[in-house]
């Protein structure tokens, strides 16, 4: 199995002068970041969107209450 440390090091010093090159005070956050965030965007898209179906199934149609009905004759008996 070969070493991975020593890959790693290799890798490291390819990578050393490609930082220096970068200017330290400009930060971005490059391709990964918009890949990100646009795969978060169209999450969030199609959550809406299996909302709005599931909202439009829903049936509000509300039972009466028994109780709602003497409720309201005892209201309408104080007023008369």
């Amino acid at each position: 199995m070969p070493d991975m440390s020593a890959s790693a090091s290799l890798a490291l010093t390819h990578l050393v002068p490609l930082a220096k090159e970068l200017d330290e005070d400009k930060v971005t956050p490059g391709v990964l970041g918009f890949v990100v965030f646009a795969v978060m965007a169209l999450a969030v898209w199609a959550l809406m969107k299996s909302m709005n179906r599931h909202m439009g199934r829903v049936d509000f149609a509300e039972s009466e209450d028994p109780g709602a009905e003497k409720a309201g004759a005892t209201a309408a008996e104080k007023r008369g």
